[in-house]
């Protein structure tokens, strides 16, 4: 059986390759693929895989965007700490999912379940749509305001207001378009899941930026990119190299 993992961290691609190699002596990881963009290159100029392996959270965006870009007959299962959200369109679609961490036996009952439906899952059109149906309701899925609570107050925060969150010293704020920052409760990689990630963009582990505030892109010292937004900000945003082309593919969409 071939199968491709896709996942950002090196350590947990590797633990869930040899724990599927352990279970199936004849199963073949083709590749072991790190982000959004690697997995749709791969996708594209490659003969599609029997089985995917994919995390949601990657490090230049969510993985819903390779299977929106390239269409695949091969079934996926999503390995994710994802919200209630994901996890209630996966199970009406018939779409299936493991809830992190991923253990031994969580993949060989995923595993024989695979070999159950192989037959009516290869080239099945119904999976296909089932896939889509995922996808169309993820986008429908996120978050249109936040509540935060502030001087005793909770207050409703349209998404549509927030220009950039930052995350420093474990505390989390968002920043509105009234020039006011509010703390909120959620830590900055909960808050990536809940944005819709054709607005929003992970530029780094501090920030969260609105594509509608970004004013020009600069290019930074070592192939990085520095971002500078309308508004002021705590700090410098800066893109990696790593995640530049990513960055750029996304402001193009």
């Amino acid at each position: 059986m071939r199968v491709v993992i896709i996942e950002d961290e090196s350590k947990t691609a590797k633990e869930l390759k040899g724990m599927l190699e352990e279970l199936d002596s004849d199963l073949n990881v083709l590749a072991m693929l790190p982000s959004v963009a690697a997995a749709t290159k791969w996708l594209r100029e490659n003969p599609a895989p029997e089985l995917i392996f994919s995390d949601i959270q990657l490090g230049d965006g969510l993985s819903f965007e390779i299977f929106r870009e390239v269409q695949t007959d091969a079934p996926v299962i999503f390995c994710t700490a994802f919200d209630e959200y994901a996890i209630r369109a996966f199970e009406s679609n018939s779409v299936d999912y493991l809830l992190k961490p991923v253990t031994e036996d969580m993949l060989e009952r995923a595993l024989e379940k695979y070999r159950r439906f192989r037959g009516h899952l290869i080239g099945n059109n119904q999976y296909a749509q089932n896939l889509n149906n995922v996808l169309a309701q993820m986008d429908t899925s996120y978050k249109q305001s936040l509540l935060v609570h502030y001087r005793e107050k909770i207050i409703p925060v349209k998404v549509a207001d927030v220009h950039f969150i930052y995350a420093s010293n474990g505390n989390v704020h968002i920043h509105t378009g009234q020039n006011t920052s509010y703390p909120v409760q959620y830590t900055i990689e909960q808050l990536e899941t809940m944005l819709n990630p054709r607005q929003f963009f992970r530029a780094n582990r501090q920030f969260i930026i609105n594509r509608d505030v970004i004013k020009n892109i600069e290019h930074y010292f070592n192939r990085k990119l520095f971002v500078a937004t309308n508004y002021d900000t705590p700090e410098r945003i800066i893109i990696s190299k790593v995640k530049a082309p990513a960055f750029l593919n996304w402001m193009e969409q």
